[in-house]
């Protein structure tokens, strides 16, 4: 099995998932499982079947989290020393040649992507064009409106 890249807060995330999935929600549906049961015929029991579909979504979850967590690679981005590159990890600003708009994003694994807080997947076309790159070059970088320019402003691994 190859590796996984995460952040360490990435990590620290899905051990948190983890754990709360363990402690908190596989306990709470077994006990609905039980309490489904006490009410008698199973065949004809909605509170059963759901309460048997969420346990099997938590089992599943649980071997993925683990599965993650046993392959990872952690990288903390504040402890790299790659003179400026932008590298796994790296919080890069940027500005779009065309219309002048900066945006940041840091660079994270697929798990912890999520453009709402500016994290994008190193697998998304614009990390792939941004890795090995430094501040002040300019990126042609595939968008789904077409193809930009993106200068790069500045490189930080916080």
């Amino acid at each position: 099995m190859s590796t996984i890249p995460l952040t360490k807060l990435g990590a620290q995330l899905l051990k948190e998932e983890l754990q709360r999935l363990k402690h908190v929600e596989r306990p709470a549906v077994i006990n609905a499982i039980s309490e489904a049961r006490a009410q008698g015929d199973l065949s004809e029991n909605a509170e059963y079947d759901a309460a048997k579909e969420k346990q099997g979504f938590i089992e599943g979850r649980i071997q993925d989290l683990e599965s993650k967590l046993a392959a990872a690679q952690i990288i903390d981005p504040a402890s790299l020393d790659v003179n400026g590159q932008v590298v796994f990890g790296a919080t890069v600003d940027l500005e779009d040649l065309e219309n002048g708009t900066k945006f940041t994003y840091q660079i994270v694994g697929d798990d912890e992507a999520d453009i709402a807080v500016n994290k994008i997947s190193i697998s998304s076309p614009i990390a792939r064009a941004l890795i090995g790159k430094e501040e002040g070059d300019v990126v042609k970088v595939q968008a789904p409106g077409g193809n930009r320019e993106v200068e790069i402003l500045a490189v930080r691994y916080i």
